[in-house]
């Protein structure tokens, strides 16, 4: 996994305010091994870096799916070593994604609060086209997937031709339908039909979580073998 660049520099006081949690919790955290420990500067005083904020984020993600502490701790440590700010955020904006609704209505200043920057007409028609915004009924107002839009944000500075994102969308969206249908078919087998649409659920809540996880890091893992391959073929 790719490292991030950035140098930590945030104190734990600004890491919990960009964070919006306690200094109490970030604290807290550490002691239960869920972020790992700053960098110690000048004075013995702790930087933190992107990544624990990313990790305090996805953290609140799982809080917010219902998951409980214990559950949060195995789920973190099954992740693979060395993962980056960016890495963690493509889990949070994944772990979004088992919400059934994360959509919001909201203005055009709200949108751009929530993205974190200015978005131009051209920004705006690219979140369209992801299916991450979408025009609302009342002028000036957008529908967001919010468990999708930091990512879709991060996708606009990626320099890539736009037809090729969305060609890559259509790939994922076609493979990943494929494999939740072969997989929807062995949780069928598990549940007899006596048994009620609740069990089917629990099942579902139960796997979820770990089948997204178990997914990503795949894909991640052959994704990097292509690249190598590529790059070693062009060499």
């Amino acid at each position: 996994m790719a490292t991030d660049i950035e140098e930590p520099t945030l104190t734990v006081d600004e890491l919990a305010a960009r964070a919006g949690v306690t200094v109490r919790t970030v604290r807290f955290y550490g002691t239960r091994g869920l972020l790992p420990p700053p960098v110690i500067g000048p004075r013995r005083v702790g930087h933190y870096g992107q990544e624990h904020l990313s990790r305090l984020a996805l953290i609140e993600e799982l809080q917010h799916q219902g998951m409980t502490l214990a559950a949060i701790e195995r789920y973190l440590q099954q992740l693979p070593e060395g993962l980056s700010a960016h890495d963690l955020a493509i889990h949070r904006a994944v772990v979004a994604s088992w919400a059934p609704d994360s959509a919001e209505e909201v203005s055009h200043a709200e949108l751009e609060r929530r993205a974190g920057r200015p978005l131009s007409a051209e920004d705006l028609d690219r979140l369209v086209a992801m299916s991450v915004v979408r025009e609302a009924a009342d002028p000036g107002t957008y529908r967001v997937d919010l468990g999708l839009l930091r990512l879709g944000v991060q996708l606009l500075d990626v320099p890539i031709a736009h037809e090729t994102i969305l060609a890559a969308r259509t790939v994922l969206l076609k493979h990943t339908r494929a494999a939740a249908h072969e997989l929807s078919l062995l949780f069928r087998d598990e549940v007899s039909e006596r048994e009620s649409v609740e069990a089917v659920k629990d099942l579902s809540a139960h796997m979820q979580p770990l089948v997204v996880q178990a997914l990503l890091t795949t894909f991640q893992r052959s994704l990097k073998e292509e690249l190598r391959e590529w790059l070693t073929e062009e060499s």
